[in-house]
């Protein structure tokens, strides 16, 4: 992929998050977001056949993006507290909650869907193969329940000291 493909697919998925911050993924729109983004529709349709498979690719990058953030801590519990901070201030996640819970309930379902195959890998590579399902289920809950970036620095150093 050129360097112009990858910032263009970039711009578009920052573009998707955007929106979805404002409307929730329900009300999206592939209009909107290529407006977010700078871009043409057609350019949109160039890397996504519709909206469903940008939000699989928003999803994955989501998943990579975390991933990075906390694979690039110092330690376990700071990898746990980026990890908290990132996922309880999202804006698009804070949006989604309130206006499509539907959504919301079917991605916090643990399912073999390969989304959470990729993040049970990227947990269990990060804070031990035991230790991934601990971790997701505590990342999970501040999806429905954010915390405070003094909570979750908290919460990440008791939940790293109980890591086996």
């Amino acid at each position: 992929m050129s360097a112009a493909t990858q910032r263009s697919r970039e711009a578009i998925l920052a573009g998707a998050k955007i929106v979805i911050a404002e409307v929730g993924s329900y009300e999206s729109n592939m209009m909107d977001i290529a407006a977010r983004a700078q871009v043409s529709r057609a350019t949109v349709y160039n890397h996504f056949v519709d909206k469903e498979e940008m939000m699989n690719t928003l999803l994955e990058s989501e998943i990579d993006r975390l991933a990075g953030l906390a694979k690039a801590a110092p330690t376990k519990a700071e990898a746990l507290a980026v990890l908290s901070r990132e996922i309880s201030s999202d804006l698009a996640l804070r949006t989604m909650v309130r206006t499509d819970p539907t959504d919301i309930a079917a991605f916090v379902t643990v399912s073999e869907s390969p989304h959470w195959a990729h993040i049970a890998r990227e947990l269990s590579a990060i804070f031990g193969p035991s230790n991934g399902g601990l971790v997701l289920r505590w990342l999970l809950g501040q999806i429905g329940a954010p915390l405070s970036a003094d909570e979750s620095s908290r919460q990440a150093e008791a939940l790293a000291r109980a890591l086996v």
